[in-house]
């Protein structure tokens, strides 16, 4: 019996020494990647747009501009913007408008609603030089980390007839 008992100790002995070892069990915590938000702080922005313009009589207004905006936060900035446009064939007005934007973007969709009021002043074509203002909101889509598109509608309100219109731009903004 005791042959036997030192045989089986033996044995555990023996296959305990087989399963024995350094066991190291990693516990890598997984993280999730942080999506980088494409709009930032300190911002600077190149707008080109086409432009429609719809007063209250007579025909509508066609044209475009070029834009510079600068936020200073990913929620707050101003620019100032170059309009051209035609009522007919014949005339021609130009408009600068400076613009403060109120922006909320959506970081995982790419998108930032904004809110703008500004005003400016407009000139040639068959009116005076005039001064004018505006409010309204547009949404931008980041395409990439700096190129986007937007589309924007704004009444504006002036002192000369025809003293109200809303205009409407779309375009291709660049991020910097």
């Amino acid at each position: 019996m005791k042959k036997l008992t030192v045989a089986l100790l033996a044995v555990a002995v023996t296959v305990t020494g087989a399963f024995a070892g350094t066991s190291a069990k990693t516990f890598k915590e997984t993280v999730a990647p942080v999506s980088e938000c494409k709009f930032r702080d300190q911002e600077l922005q190149v707008d080109a747009f086409g432009l429609g313009t719809f007063f209250d009589e007579g025909q509508p207004g066609w044209g475009g501009g070029l834009g510079v905006n600068y936020f200073f936060t990913k929620f707050i900035g101003v620019g100032i913007e170059q309009d051209l446009f035609g009522r007919d064939k014949n005339t021609a007005e130009w408009a600068t408008a400076g613009n403060i934007f109120l922006r909320l973007p959506i970081c995982s969709l790419n998108l930032a609603p904004y809110a703008l009021v500004g005003g400016g002043a407009a000139y040639g074509g068959n009116r005076p030089g005039h001064g004018f203002g505006h409010v309204g909101g547009g949404l931008e889509y980041r395409v990439t980390n700096n190129i986007g598109l937007f589309s924007d509608a704004r009444y504006v309100y002036s002192s000369v007839d025809p003293q109200n219109a809303v205009a409407v731009r779309a375009g291709l903004r660049f991020a910097f």
